[in-house]
């Protein structure tokens, strides 16, 4: 402003050196440079304020957009699939054969399946119960090996899954897509420590059903022995007919 100022003062005074060699009987339009002076400053202040104003709107305007960015919801989802492979493992332990994972079902077998042989029992009932025992661990191994079938499959849609919500999460537009894509990460890691947790809970399933047979068939062995070894009433000797009259 000061050199507006300067210059406006320098027209002030050669308006008044002109003005002071006019001639007396001239007739000339009434100026007063002081308020044409005030005038140029107000009409500069005004303009300073407008273009202010304009820079507060865009600036305004630009806040908004922001904020509609990290607002906007990330398009991509993958609970659907997730779910999905989940559910999967979890249909795969449900449908566990003979001993199911269930605390009455595992009680209920040890009080029967898996209980010491006693004198009581019948040679027939200790074949029985070693076959029986026998069906449960080539089950529990076949379950096993269905989850971890399951497990592996499962792999390829988490890859897949991953490499999506990276690619979201790297092209996030705001905050709001940043964080859900965050959170579908964790949800994928959650996922696979299921599949994890189900594959080797499917696993330490078939190798205490098989440490559990071994150790019947041992008690089993133990009572069979005995029996065999306990002395009988002993040979008596009977009428044999062997030819007919």
């Amino acid at each position: 402003m000061k050199p507006l100022r300067s210059i406006l003062t320098a027209g002030v005074a050669a308006l008044s050196l002109v003005t002071a060699t006019v001639p007396a009987h001239a007739q000339w339009t009434v100026f007063d440079p002081s308020n044409y002076a005030q005038n140029i400053l107000t009409a500069a202040r005004s303009l300073q304020q407008i273009n202010n104003q304009i820079t507060s709107l865009q600036n305004q305007a630009q806040s908004l957009i922001n904020q509609a960015r990290n607002l906007t919801s990330l398009p991509f989802s993958s609970l659907q699939q997730l779910q999905q492979s989940i559910a999967r493992t979890q249909a795969l332990l449900q449908q566990a054969q003979g001993i199911a994972y269930n605390v009455q079902n595992i009680d209920q077998a040890f009080r029967t399946t898996y209980a010491p042989a006693s004198a009581s029992m019948t040679d027939q009932q200790l074949v029985s119960g070693a076959q029986a025992r026998w069906q449960q661990s080539v089950q529990s191994l076949q379950d096993a090996m269905r989850v971890q079938a399951t497990v592996v499959g499962n792999l390829d849609t988490n890859r897949t899954q991953m490499s999506a919500l990276v690619s979201s999460s790297q092209g996030a537009t705001g905050a709001l897509q940043a964080t859900q894509a965050g959170n579908q990460l964790l949800a994928l890691q959650a996922q696979q420590l299921a599949d994890l947790t189900a594959a080797v809970a499917a696993q330490g399933r078939a190798q205490n059903l098989e440490a559990a047979q071994r150790a019947a068939a041992q008690d089993q062995a133990r009572e069979q022995l005995r029996r065999f070894l306990t002395p009988g009433a002993g040979y008596r000797p009977t009428t044999v007919t062997m030819f007919h009259n």
